[in-house]
């Protein structure tokens, strides 16, 4: 039988809530057998452990890999921690990070991009998960069993090498999720099916991406409209990759993503 040991306090709500300090995300460790996911948790904002809370889950690019538990926060926690967001949307928000030699997915960069339409990147849908993508999998689980998650207000995004696995966490566990948002990413289109009627998803992308070319979200868009999903497409013109920095400034982005439960 498989042992977890998970070190997450989540009956006690983090103190000093209107602050925007950073190390009111807590530091945790989630531990299966021989694996270790670092990971940073925020708590809703006046904790009532007779309450179910939505979850989010955010996962970074690949300049915030490492295992200081520190640099997957370098994007997206300010939008998090601000005051007013604590008090209109209370949730729990895990900021996992992946170590310097993996990856969220088993996405490959292909070295083919001749022109600006070219995706650049090869998708993987066979095999299992690489460790950190299956780690996170199971923390999820672990969190919704543990009582004080919401498990129909689960939500989940990430940015570049975080938006591929937020595509392939949404192929491999469609079941898990009320809505996404992958932000200057890309994902396979076969995988596309297992999760289009699912869940609503937000994509963002810059049009001048010169790391992922914005034929990735452009492509992603159009698959899943095909699929009938229920998705929205944000491209910002002029825009390199840095995309993520004018997702996180959408003033509707967070009441979007709060409004979906899943079916």
């Amino acid at each position: 039988m498989q042992k977890y040991f998970l070190v997450c306090c989540l009956l006690i709500a983090s103190g000093g809530a209107f602050s925007q300090n950073r190390q009111l995300f807590e530091r945790q460790l989630f531990i299966q057998q021989d694996d270790t996911l670092r990971c940073r948790i925020l708590s809703p904002i006046n904790f009532n452990d007779k309450k179910k809370y939505p979850l989010i889950i955010f996962m970074h690019g690949s300049g915030e890999r490492g295992n200081d538990n520190e640099a997957q926060l370098t994007w997206g926690a300010d939008l998090f921690l601000d005051s007013a967001n604590r008090v209109k949307f209370p949730a729990f928000v895990v900021f996992p990070q992946c170590p310097k030699d993996s990856s969220w997915s088993l996405t490959q960069r292909n070295q083919n991009r001749d022109s600006k339409d070219s995706l650049g990147f090869v998708f993987g849908t066979e095999g299992a998960a690489r460790q950190p993508l299956r780690l996170l999998m199971n923390f999820i689980d672990t969190l919704i069993k543990a009582g004080r998650v919401d498990p129909a207000h689960v939500y989940v995004g990430g940015l570049s090498m975080g938006g591929f696995g937020t595509y392939e966490i949404l192929w491999r566990r469609p079941d898990l999720f009320a809505a996404a948002f992958p932000i200057c990413g890309g994902g396979s289109v076969n995988g596309a099916k297992n999760y289009a009627k699912q869940l609503p998803i937000w994509i963002f992308h810059g049009s001048e991406d010169p790391a992922v070319p914005v034929a990735n979200s452009r492509l992603m868009y159009s698959v899943l409209q095909k699929e009938k999903a229920k998705v929205k497409y944000t491209e910002y013109p002029g825009v390199g990759h840095d995309s993520w920095k004018n997702a996180f400034a959408e003033p509707e982005l967070l009441p979007w993503l709060f409004s979906q439960k899943k079916k």
